[in-house]
């Protein structure tokens, strides 16, 4: 079974998710953004969501876990939850 390990942030709106990603990519650390923007309770952790399988996750975020490059900040998201920002930091 595949496994994948991901972090993510959970903003509301998709203008803060793409404010956010602008930010990631510009340099700021995904970890202290998520720490500081996320609504997810894995902010504490710098949004690490550890290692899942495929079909543990909503199907709009897993889609994304088991395609996209690794490393690579995805996003914006929409599931039900919200916005979400994600990196795929490992796949097997």
């Amino acid at each position: 079974m595949s496994q994948a390990s991901a972090r993510h942030l959970l903003v509301d709106t998709e203008e803060q998710c793409l404010t956010l990603k602008t930010q990631i990519e510009g340099g700021a650390d995904f970890a202290v953004i998520a720490q500081e923007h996320s609504n997810c309770p894995s902010k504490m952790q710098g949004g690490d969501l550890g290692t899942f399988g495929r079909g543990q996750m909503v199907p709009e975020f897993d889609e994304v876990v088991f395609t996209a490059d690794l490393n690579t900040v995805q996003g914006p998201v929409k599931t039900q939850f919200g916005y979400h920002l994600l990196e795929v930091t490992a796949r097997s």
